[in-house]
């Protein structure tokens, strides 16, 4: 009996066994994502009651030593009695004229593994495989059919199958090295620390249950291994198949790599890919993927198979490097390939627009259906804006008049003067205050908006670099990105419209993005959230698509609380009012503060301006204290600099400046004596804007939280973010001191980790004095 199991889909049986050619992204075809969707709806609803649309189909099949379980959706099913036609609707800007039945045969090839499925499924013994091509620039459909019986695809499916035979033999081998090795998996590390078993053991069970986690797990319990060992754990007992380790920064992906390679030290055979922005990979200058431009991109698909296959044979870790090394070797794209080879890797470490932005998320795992993957989100509390931004779209009114100017005497010209004029009315709505809202969609300049997207794909098909091209393409897909949230818009939305000088701006906001993580993680059969500030926990539940049904923990910080000196100055007020009176008496507690120990410390800010001012104020007033300061603008080499300054010397005094929430307040390990304290100036509150308060009143009225969704809790995160910096081991000492009255107060202290909840109020200088030289001398 057949127990090795090869799940696959129909579109990636059909592209890895018969693609080739080259990559090939100038126009044709790019429009597919969001109009694409509609012209197949307007194809399948013409049909009629005998178009039976999107028709997911499932089969199984035992073929030589594997059972192969593979999907798909196929396009249509029309029962014209007694014929029955398969037919896969593909939209082109083509010349319909150029179109023959050899015009591409993965169409075919796609059309008629969904005739075997039927067929085999439905005793019929004869189909129609239709093929319906639909001219995105004159709206010309041209329909080829063929006649083929069900033992003519069951000839073809095998013969498919027979390629894919190749690769199914080398991850059987794999998968069975992998699992042999899993088993024989210990823990990394000698001992565990506090907590961290507990929370290995609770990740193992949600995985084991197909359920979700919420984890607050302060600095210290090592969440990356913790998270990521009880998953690998679980894979060797076949209760995921693939894991995704979701990041929102480049430094958190490395942890996540060298906790894979903790493990493969120890004996594990486990296959990772680190998936790198395509922009950051590419080995162009400018990342234009056609034949003409790029020599990876010609004959790409020739070459990609055998490179996959070279790499998988040798490497254990896809890294950056590594896939750069091979797509070299085999001239192939290091960003396609890295995608490919994402099919064959156990664990994908990547952003997380790869699994939740609906215009980037990879489809080749999520389209068809549900997979028994599992979702470790790292840092998670970053996942609340990040989502925001994904699920959000707009429009400005100069994109469109810069186009029109260009395009003088076109067609599409009138038709982006006619969106201009409807933005134009926009702006005469807008209040005194530059902007007004409104809960229904702007449905008046939808029409127009489709009428450009018809009519683009005429200048751009032929990719003449021509005046204008690229301004008009830039719009081309903010506008395809505009109509694709559109399907998503309903009450967790709302549309607002924003003057400035001649600027409008209009714009589709998620003020509530719950429903549609909750409905991402839904694509996997796991997820675990976790972060060292996912306080409080209720919130960060419901905001990122929890339930009440799903399980929430909380541990308590490793080190040693008398290890962390942390002192309130609640006298002082940073309240914008009132902060140009405080520059003197904050400049005068930091000062304090550092000079009880020589070292470096961190001071952080609730803006540029703040940080600004007291720092020429403390330069003039401590200049023998040598100072940074962080810059709204920092190259990836001048944020290395900053940070390799702090490195422990006795003999100099290091203050650097930066901003809450910014590069330098999360995400950075400055373990021991390279950092000795932070100074935080106000309880971060996100700038008052017209974002913050939709989204204040929004809350106010689901669940009379209002102000504490949309401000307090986001400032208090990057509070406890910065002030996490300070005790990274359990050998670090460090001091945090807060300024701000309100850190006093019944709400904020209400939030504080259970290891701040006594912490020392001080009121005067020489208070503070004493406490930090006290805490020094111990």
């Amino acid at each position: 009996m057949t127990t090795d199991v090869v799940r696959i889909s129909v579109k990636n049986l059909v592209e890895y066994t018969l693609r080739s050619g080259d990559i090939d992204t100038r126009f044709v075809g790019t429009s597919r994502a969001v109009e694409g969707t509609r012209i197949h709806q307007k194809l399948q609803k013409a049909g009629g009651d005998k178009y039976l649309a999107e028709a997911q189909l499932k089969y199984e099949m035992n073929y030589k030593e594997f059972l192969f379980l593979v999907e798909g959706r196929a396009d249509g099913i029309i029962i014209e009695d007694p014929q029955v036609v398969i037919d896969e609707i593909k939209t082109t800007a083509v010349p319909l004229e150029r179109i023959d039945e050899n015009f591409n045969p993965l169409h075919w090839a796609q059309a008629k593994c969904y005739g075997l499925i039927y067929g085999e499924q439905n005793d019929v013994e004869q189909l129609e495989i239709q093929l319906t091509y639909y001219n995105i620039d004159t709206d010309e459909i041209k329909r080829i059919r063929e006649t083929v019986t069900l033992q003519e695809l069951q000839t073809f499916f095998c013969g498919l199958l027979d390629i894919y035979l190749v690769w199914a033999k080398h991850l059987k081998e794999w998968n069975e090295m992998r699992d042999s090795s899993i088993k024989k998996l210990n823990f990394p590390f000698a001992t565990y620390r506090q907590g961290q078993r507990e929370l290995a053991v609770s990740v193992y069970k949600i995985i084991s249950d197909n359920k979700k986690l919420f984890v607050q797990a302060p600095t210290g319990i090592g969440k990356t291994i913790s998270t990521l060992f009880p998953a690998v754990k679980a894979m060797g007992e076949n209760k995921t198949s693939k894991i995704f380790y979701l990041t929102a920064k480049t430094i958190t992906r490395q942890v996540a790599e060298e906790a894979v390679n903790a493990m493969r030290e120890c004996g594990l055979d486990f296959k990772s890919i680190t998936i790198t922005a395509k922009d950051k990979i590419c080995f162009q200058e400018k990342a234009i993927c056609n034949p003409d431009h790029c020599k990876y991109a010609k004959g790409h698909f020739d070459r990609v198979n055998d490179a996959i296959m070279d790499i998988f044979l040798k490497e254990r870790a896809f890294t950056r490097e590594v896939i750069e090394a091979y797509s070299r070797e085999h001239m192939v794209c290091p960003f396609e390939l890295s995608l490919d080879l994402s099919m064959w890797a156990d664990c994908i470490i990547c952003d997380y627009n790869y699994v939740f932005d609906p215009r980037v998320y990879l489809k080749r795992f999520f389209q068809t259906s549900q997979g028994d993957y599992t979702f470790l989100i790292d840092e998670a509390h970053n996942l609340v804006d990040r989502a925001r931004e994904m699920f959000s779209a707009e429009l400005t009114k100069s994109s469109f008049l810069k186009v029109k100017n260009l395009f003088k005497g076109h067609s599409i010209g009138k038709t982006l003067g006619k969106i201009n004029t409807v933005m134009l009315g926009m702006r005469k709505e807008c209040s005194e205050e530059g902007y007004y809202t409104q809960l229904q969609q702007p449905e008046e300049i939808y029409p127009l908006l489709w009428t450009f997207v018809n009519k683009a794909p005429a200048l751009l098909t032929d990719n003449h670099k021509t005046e204008g091209y690229d301004a008009l393409l830039e719009l081309y897909f903010n506008v395809l990105i505009f109509l694709k949230m559109v399907e998503l818009y309903d009450d967790h939305y709302i549309t607002y419209v924003e003057k400035s000088s001649s600027e409008v701006t209009l714009k589709l906001f998620c003020l509530d993005p719950s429903k549609l993580l909750g409905e991402a993680v839904k694509r996997g059969k796991s997820s675990v959230f976790f972060s060292a500030t996912l306080a409080p926990l209720d919130y960060f539940c419901e905001i990122l698509g929890g339930e009440t049904v799903d399980a929430k923990i909380a541990f308590p910080s490793p080190f040693k609380t008398e290890n962390l000196c942390l002192l309130v100055a609640d006298q002082i007020s940073t309240k914008f009012k009132d902060r140009e009176s405080s520059y003197g008496e904050i400049a005068h507690y930091i000062h304090l503060v550092i000079q009880q120990k020589t070292g470096n410390y961190l001071i952080f800010f609730p803006s540029y301006h703040y940080m600004q001012e007291v720092h020429h104020v403390f330069a003039e007033l401590y200049p023998d204290t040598e100072t940074m300061i962080q810059t709204n603008v920092m190259s990836e080499e001048e944020r290395e600099s900053f940070l390799d300054r702090f490195q422990p010397n006795r003999n100099r005094m290091l203050a650097g400046f930066c901003v809450l929430g910014g590069i330098f307040s999360e995400g950075i390990d400055l373990k021991g004596d390279k950092l000795l304290g932070t100074v935080i100036i106000g309880v971060g509150l996100p700038q008052i804007c017209i974002e913050r308060n939709l989204i204040m009143e929004h809350f106010k009225k689901k669940n009379e939280l209002g102000y504490e969704y949309a401000y307090m809790y986001p400032g208090m995160n990057k509070v406890l973010q910065a002030a996490g910096r300070v005790i990274r081991s359990e050998e670090d000492k460090g001091v945090v001191l807060l300024i701000d009255a309100r850190f006093s107060s019944y709400y904020y202290k209400k939030l504080f980790p259970a290891h701040w909840r006594y912490p020392k109020e001080v009121r005067n200088g020489s208070k503070l004095n004493a406490l930090i030289q006290s805490f020094w001398d111990k």
